[in-house]
């Protein structure tokens, strides 16, 4: 049997993106409904409950799509409301900090992780607190790196000014000569190279979006989800305000061209 329904992705904005690009390159014949909340991005700033609320109406709004399993792309989402959407949704969950400690537990040699995001989800733990249940061995050391979220949405990746905030945020990560480093964000695999640059090569990444990808190619196979057709795949996306922005900047994190992007029912401007 073969499932043709999409899988559903949603994050707070464009970051999500890197997790659909993920998606299509380990699971190419699956087809994806992205949902991105450009009305009310960050989540980051919100309180948990506010987010927990934001998390029920984004389930809804993929729901209506008749999608076959939901991957929260959203960092901040995955570290105070997994529960809601676990609840809520009636298909599999999966989220992006469970696959991503598991890949750092897995590949730290010295058990000297280091996690990088944003205020909020450095400030949850959930990172360091998933990484001490899957190993109490492993020392984690969690750094709040916000400028890179406004950098990357600006397309300024490789500019000098990015490589001299990366050193300021990452060189107490350094000096714990830590091994691998959590890209707790979502935005943050556009600054591999700068990422890379500062540690001269020294670190694991570990890429959230692609620690996902391979957690919901599981899922899809233990629960005999997978999309066995080899057409090309329907890659659909709806956002809560105007498309125009979403696309422009869109396509840098995806990685091509998107189509047509629509605003979700139940937004207006």
């Amino acid at each position: 049997m073969s499932d043709t329904r999409p899988i559903g992705v949603f994050d707070s904005g464009i970051g999500g993106l890197t997790v659909v690009r993920a998606l299509t390159i380990r699971l190419p014949h699956e087809n994806i409904a992205y949902f991105g909340d450009t009305a009310r991005v960050p989540y980051g700033s919100k309180s948990p409950q506010v987010v927990r609320d934001y998390a029920a109406q984004d389930t809804d709004v993929l729901l209506k799509h008749d999608v076959k399993m939901i991957v929260i792309a959203c960092n901040t989402v995955s570290a105070v409301a997994l529960d809601v959407v676990q609840k809520r949704a009636r298909v599999p969950v999966v989220g992006v900090i469970i696959p991503g400690a598991e890949t750092a537990v897995r590949a730290s040699k010295k058990k000297r992780v280091g996690v990088i995001g944003t205020a909020s989800t450095i400030a949850s733990n959930a990172y360091a607190n998933a990484i001490r249940q899957l190993d109490s061995a492993v020392q984690t050391f969690s750094r709040a790196c916000p400028l890179f979220v406004p950098l990357v949405e600006e397309g300024w990746t490789e500019h000098a000014a990015t490589g001299i905030i990366a050193k300021e945020y990452l060189f107490p990560l350094m000096q714990e000569k830590i091994d691998t480093l959590v890209l707790g964000c979502t935005h943050y695999p556009l600054l591999k190279n700068v990422i890379n640059s500062v540690f001269h090569n020294s670190v694991m990444l570990v890429d959230s979006g692609e620690a996902t990808a391979a957690a919901v190619a599981r899922v899809l196979e233990e629960h005999k989800l997978r999309n066995k057709s080899t057409l090309k795949p329907n890659i659909q996306c709806w956002v809560s305000d105007v498309p125009q922005k979403f696309t422009e900047v869109g396509e840098r994190f995806f990685g091509q061209k998107l189509g047509r992007v629509q605003r979700a029912a139940g937004f207006t401007a």
